[in-house]
């Protein structure tokens, strides 16, 4: 027996929709067994799944197949979770905040915030 991979990553909770795990697959950001999976290759038990989403890296390993959506606990038990840790709050860059009101920046503060955000040398 064989699931979709988008339909299992969907209903596993691993994304919020299905349409963003079909997407996933088609940008490359899913990997079963190390090749790159296209949203309607099969996942088995015992495959391992590798998905880019949200900023991390999620490694796991299928232990139940799901084609329908489940809830919070019956997904946790659905696979084996090998991913590394997230990264500590503190690592993560602030992003620049203006004050609500303060208007549209001027170009001497767009320089600023990008300069902030590392898009400008």
């Amino acid at each position: 027996m064989s699931a979709r991979v988008d339909s299992w990553i969907w209903a596993v909770r691993l994304t919020k929709t299905r349409s963003q795990s079909a997407a996933a697959c088609r940008a490359g950001h899913v990997k079963v067994n190390g090749e790159r999976a296209k949203p309607a290759q099969p996942v088995k038990p015992g495959d391992e799944v590798r998905l880019f989403h949200g900023g991390r890296e999620r490694i796991v390993e299928v232990k139940e197949l799901h084609t329908k959506r489940v809830g919070p606990p019956v997904a946790a038990e659905a696979y084996v979770d090998n991913s590394p840790p997230p990264p500590p709050r503190e690592h993560v860059a602030v992003a620049a905040v203006r004050d609500r009101g303060a208007g549209r920046p001027t170009k001497r503060d767009r320089r600023e915030l990008d300069e902030l955000r590392g898009r400008r040398a």
